[in-house]
């Protein structure tokens, strides 16, 4: 969830480090904090110099401006708090008990409490609240133990003699590396680390099991971050850390490791994100500037995958046969946040089209409940990072219990790709604001070819639908292109009117209920307006409770009049409208063009184009996004960064 940035170059590494945690502050986080080494001593022997500050990046540049620091080489982070409060004290880095080490740690070590004990009873002394402490305690814990045993074929004496002094401090004769390998192996639970010496200069050395962790190759320079777009402007050339895996970054270059000791390729990936796609592009905000992204996200995600002349969809790197697809008794879907929603919208389409029963799981739930899977039943697991741990301890339940699984990932390579039998990527490029927007509607639309695929390969569908289907997905970029030049003027007057509302209830149908809910979840999530989603047959068995003159009902209803079971949804949530402007509930609908019956009946209607019902989602949920957007503007809210929240959560 965090940031991670180091630096080892020619140039000095404060400003580098300092703009690329910049570039990642859309993981969220609450702290942040340097460490450089090379420079002058200090006072206590050691030339590694740290500072820190809770709260936003531009308080640690007022403390670096006022105690300017420098060196050689260095690493950052930006830490959202899972132990201990923010606070100086526990922003990372963390120093070691001879404050000669630092390590920046992001995820969780879940048995931070029994070592702990183990090395307070060997006398180390711990200075803040967190788990990250510890793994420096440990490192030094190994360096000390490694001090204090001779090397094989080497006397105690001969030992000594190898030690070389720095100031008052002695030099460990173990290197870092080897130090940083048997500590992680003495952790439980999920890290990626960067660790750093005053001993070892132009060294740092990362470690990875479970969160994110990439290295930058440049030109006689290298990096470590905890995501490509902190140090994408220096470099496209990266190798993404493999769990398990250790790197150790020189002025000489970068080496590879296992946490056996066992060397490991270089595996450089050359990134074709233009860095442009990581800033503003002229937007007052990184989220308004990924909704306008959205018509090349779905066509970029589109792209290559169908013939427009045959109908036919092409999923590529599929490890799962065309049998197993045919044979398969059930999908399993598991997703959190806007994923589910998504893949409660994919639900409808597989079904629809497939005739495949589908589960949908909260990720975070699924392992908990001793699911029943079955060998001829397919996972399904859809994140914009690739690398949601609750979402990847899903994955390893569902293969434990025997199933395949498949992955629909906005990042190339992701933890999550690793372990599935296929992945349909999500073309959208970074999404830098924390609510999702274009990663969803790209998500919604690998779900769609996902579903017209299965139903070609199992045969529910003619190859005329197939084309009809086909062609109206390629009008869809084209139709939300004329959603955001009609529409956005008006959700930002709506705005005008809805911004001080303190509820918001969000109704939609089949298909259109997961897009009610994705709309409440982005008005909490950036205007910290209460929301719910709620299926509009359910309002008489409750929520009708709730309406009066002050709540604003944000009713979906949409219909494709060829589908007679569209038609029906649409006329049944006719009458749920009614029966909040019965109790005079401020309605605001989301209707298809020229409908003029429902204005009849409401005081506000966004209009948006004609399409086939599954693919009326992706338009839908445009209207709600912007009008969420206009709503968190007006309130003085933090629109990309929205408190208490990560963009990657990639711990549990």
């Amino acid at each position: 969830m965090c940031g991670i940035v180091g630096y080892i170059g020619p140039k000095p590494p404060v400003p580098i480090i300092i703009e690329g945690l910049r570039r990642l502050e859309y993981r969220g986080y609450d702290s942040a904090g340097i460490a450089v080494a090379g420079g002058p001593v200090q006072a206590n022997g050691s030339s590694l110099v740290l500072r820190r500050a809770p709260g936003k990046l531009r308080n640690l540049e007022a403390v670096i401006a006022e105690r300017p620091i420098e060196g050689t080489f260095g690493i950052g982070h930006t830490r959202w708090a899972t132990h201990g409060r923010p606070t100086e004290e526990n922003a990372h880095p963390h120093r070691d008990g001879t404050g000669t080490l630092v390590v920046v740690h992001n995820g969780i070590v879940e048995n931070y409490l029994a070592l702990k004990a183990t090395l307070i009873a060997k006398g180390h002394t711990f200075v803040s609240e967190t788990d990250t402490e510890i793994i420096a305690h440990l490192i030094q814990d190994e360096l000390e133990l490694a001090s204090a045993t001779p090397h094989e074929h080497e006397t105690v004496e001969e030992a000594n003699e190898s030690e070389a002094v720095l100031g008052d401090r002695t030099r460990p004769s173990l290197p870092l590396e080897e130090a940083v390998r048997r500590a992680v192996k003495r952790v439980t639970g999920a890290f990626a680390i960067g660790v750093m010496s005053a001993h070892e200069p132009d060294k740092l050395v990362a470690a990875r099991m479970g969160p994110p962790a990439v290295i930058g190759i440049g030109e006689g320079e290298y990096f470590v971050a905890s995501d490509v777009p902190g140090i994408l402007h220096h470099t496209r050339n990266m190798h993404f850390l493999q769990d398990g895996e250790i790197a150790v970054l020189t002025p000489a270059g970068v080496t590879i490791t296992d946490f056996q000791g066992a060397p490991l390729p270089l595996k450089v990936v050359r990134i074709a994100w233009d860095p442009i796609q990581a800033e503003k592009a002229g937007y007052k905000h990184f989220m308004l500037k990924e909704i306008n992204e959205q018509p090349r996200a779905i066509r970029d995600t589109t792209l290559g995958r169908v013939s427009l002349e045959t109908g036919k969809v092409f999923l590529a790197e599929m490890q799962i046969s065309e049998q197993e697809f045919k044979d398969a008794t059930q999908i399993t879907i598991a997703a959190c946040g806007t994923s589910w929603h998504a893949g409660l919208a994919g639900k409808f389409m597989i079904e629809r089209l497939a005739r495949l029963p589908v589960d949908v799981d909260y990720a975070s739930e699924y392992r908990y409940r001793d699911p029943i899977a079955d060998s001829k039943g397919l996972g399904l697991l859809i994140t914009q990072s690739g690398e949601t741990a609750d979402t990847i301890a899903a994955q390893k339940e569902l293969i434990a219990k025997g199933s395949k699984t498949l992955a629909i990932c906005n990042v190339v390579g992701a933890a999550v790709s690793r372990e599935a039998q296929g992945t349909i990527t999500t073309n959208a490029g970074p999404e830098i604001g924390v609510a999702s927007t274009k990663a969803f509607t790209a998500q919604l639309t690998a779900l769609f070819l996902f579903a017209l695929y299965l139903a070609q390969v199992r045969g529910t569908i003619t190859e005329a639908q197939s084309r009809e289907l086909v062609d109206e997905l390629s009008k869809v970029p084209g139709k939300v292109e004329e959603i955001l030049r009609s529409i956005d003027d008006q959700c930002c007057t709506l705005a005008k009117s809805f911004s001080t509302a303190r509820d918001f209830l969000f109704l939609g149908r089949g298909i259109h209920y997961p897009i009610a809910l994705e709309g409440a979840l982005k008005l909490k999530e950036i205007s910290y307006i209460h929301a719910e989603g709620y299926p509009a047959g359910e309002m008489k068995h409750g929520p009708n409770a709730l309406i009066d003159e002050t709540l604003p009902v944000v009713c979906i209803a949409t219909k494709d009049p060829n589908d007679p079971s569209s038609v029906l949804k649409y006329e049944k949530t006719l009458s749920n409208i009614q029966e909040v402007t019965a109790r005079s509930g401020r309605v605001i609908a989301v209707a298809i063009n020229g409908d003029d019956q429902i204005g009849q009946l409401v005081e506000h209607v966004i209009h948006i184009p004609q399409a086939p019902e599954l693919l009326l989602p992706i338009l839908e949920v445009v209207p709600l996004q912007l009008l969420a957007y206009h709503i968190a503007v007006r309130r003085g809210c933090d629109v990309d960064q929205p408190r208490n929240l990560a963009k990657s959560v990639t711990v549990e």
